[in-house]
């Protein structure tokens, strides 16, 4: 499964993901091309790197913000066990239909996800906290040149006032410092990788 870009939202909503079918009082936040292209069987791959990946092996920037958000999440409680999955929201995978129940994606390494569902083209995450109830979903979309793309939808519920105000707040962080260091490690470990999903080298930055 090169180029990294953000996309418009019609890039995901105009595809028939079956994402949509849980989503419906989501957000979406954003859209993105991953810098990587191959064959559809290599999506896996690209799943496994998301779920085997780590932030404090990231660039500098990434870590200090990564440290930063966890140093005040653990100072206003926003992390406590109370205000995450089967706590304050109930997870998403109550809302799956049996197909995908049947199709449980790989555990997350060290980023706070939780797998939804892993199908031959779409992976989906999910994430809460007492500032939102997130969703990142993956997917294999074709290029036209016989070959596919990896692309990654963010979608969002902010929790009341304070979710908003800390989703305006950290978006233009994430779109001028995280996801673009993100987009680089991606590439770099993709051109690394033995398409097992962890790349040959993965080295601190």
């Amino acid at each position: 499964m090169k180029g990294q870009a953000r996309l418009p939202n019609s890039a995901h909503t105009s595809r028939p993901w079956r994402i949509h079918e849980i989503t419906a009082d989501f957000r979406l936040e954003d859209v993105w091309a991953l810098p990587v292209r191959g064959e559809k069987s290599d999506f896996p791959a690209l799943v496994q790197g998301f779920a085997a990946g780590d932030p404090s092996q990231s660039y500098w920037p990434v870590r200090a913000l990564w440290t930063i958000r966890w140093r005040v999440g653990e100072l206003l409680g926003w992390d406590d066990a109370e205000t995450g999955l089967g706590e304050r929201v109930p997870t998403l995978r109550q809302r799956l239909p049996g197909d995908l129940l049947d199709a449980p994606g790989p555990d997350f390494d060290t980023l706070p996800f939780t797998s939804l569902y892993l199908i031959e083209d779409e992976f989906a995450a999910e994430i809460a906290n007492r500032t939102m109830h997130g969703v990142m979903h993956l997917s294999c979309v074709a290029d036209g040149t016989g070959r596919y793309r990896g692309q990654m939808a963010v979608l969002v519920k902010p929790n009341g006032l304070l979710g908003a105000m800390y989703m305006a707040a950290i978006r233009p962080f994430r779109h001028l410092i995280i996801y673009p260091a993100m987009m680089r490690q991606i590439e770099r470990d993709w051109t690394q990788s033995d398409r097992t999903g962890l790349p040959r080298t993965r080295g601190s930055h």
